[in-house]
């Protein structure tokens, strides 16, 4: 967990930055931290991390044009120390993945002390900031996480949840869980479109201004979401119609301007309990994948699965992504089969 000591030390930083520059991933717990800390600062630019997930030098430039006093990392499971060494300003990183030595930062991360804490960025960043309460429950629904404050969430909003439960029911079956894919699809697209969509979410103070569409933001949000949602909607009922074999499932899609690999894993294995869950994205030349178990630590397994291949994986107990090469992938799929305990 993260200490209340360093939950002050977290907000004393963030509250005496003139500048602040937010660096957070592209989903929506990354974005809900990203809401949650701006709000509580009054002040700050944020970058939206996509296609790593490493945050790398290749952002420097976003540095040195808006010349931050203190740099906020949120949610990213990895930090290039040449983007520490080079930045110029003192780097603070909140995440909830394994955690990572990088020199030079000051890190919070709820798994350098609890090994089996798996709380999300935005449920600490509602910590820190005491903010929105249906942003941080946002943010730890779509994360597949029940917070300790669902329940007084319920108690205020009992539309958008009428009882607390698992986290695919609330994520797939509730409002507030409707509300997390609303956020989700705003980070899909082209990043002129994704920046419109930010915006405009930092104007929205209520749910229901999205759900019932009851401001001009609102309503910008939810057009823009169910036109993500057609693309993904066909996908998903494309991947629902794909044979288990030995409950093992792996579905590719052509690629696309918009990737929802993590989206359609996340459904699957809900509506699809007990299976062992790939789905891939096709490129040119390699496969971006997202991989979901529920009975399996999925992590060592693809780390041996990838052996000696050309790619790169990782990331939570019973989510991963990565890339592989187009050649590679049959063969990667093929070891996870065997390194999870189904049949050939």
């Amino acid at each position: 967990m993260i200490s209340n000591e360093q939950i002050l030390e977290f907000r004393k930083l963030l509250e005496s930055s003139e500048r602040p520059l937010f660096f957070f991933d592209d989903d929506p717990d990354g974005l809900c931290a990203f809401l949650l800390l701006k709000r509580f600062a009054g002040k700050g630019r944020g970058v939206v991390v996509k296609s790593t997930p490493i945050l790398n030098t290749q952002f420097l430039h976003k540095v040195r044009e808006i010349r931050p006093d203190r740099i906020f990392v949120l949610d990213k499971p990895g930090i290039e120390q040449d983007f520490v060494d080079e930045a110029g300003v003192q780097v603070v990183w909140l995440d909830h993945h394994p955690p990572s030595n990088v020199n030079g930062v000051h890190y919070f991360n709820p798994l350098l002390d609890k090994t089996n804490d798996n709380s999300p960025t935005s449920y600490w960043a509602y910590r820190i900031s005491e903010g929105s309460l249906w942003v941080a429950m946002a943010g730890c629904v779509a994360d597949w996480f029940v917070p300790d404050f669902a329940s007084e969430f319920s108690k205020q909003y009992p539309d958008l949840l009428p009882r607390v439960g698992e986290p695919g029911f609330m994520l797939f079956d509730t409002g507030i869980g409707k509300l997390a894919r609303i956020i989700s699809s705003l980070l899909k697209g082209a990043t002129t479109d994704v920046y419109r969509c930010i915006s405009a979410l930092e104007k929205i103070r209520e749910p229901e201004e999205i759900l019932e569409e009851k401001t001009p933001a609102g309503k910008y949000l939810m057009k823009y979401h169910k036109k993500i949602n057609k693309v993904y909607d066909k996908l998903l009922q494309k991947a629902l119609k794909e044979p288990a074999d030995d409950s093992f499932i792996v579905f590719t899609y052509p690629m696309t301007k918009i990737s929802l690999s993590g989206e359609l894993a996340n459904e699957l294995l809900y509506r699809l309990p007990g299976n062992f869950i790939i789905i891939g994205r096709v490129k040119k030349d390699s496969v971006a994948f997202s991989i979901r178990s529920a009975s399996h630590i999925i992590p060592p397994l693809l780390k041996e699965a990838l052996e000696g291949l050309d790619g790169y994986g990782g990331g939570h107990e019973h989510a991963c992504g990565g890339s592989v090469s187009l050649r590679d992938f049959p063969v990667m799929a093929g070891r996870l089969r065997k390194l999870a305990g189904h049949k050939d």
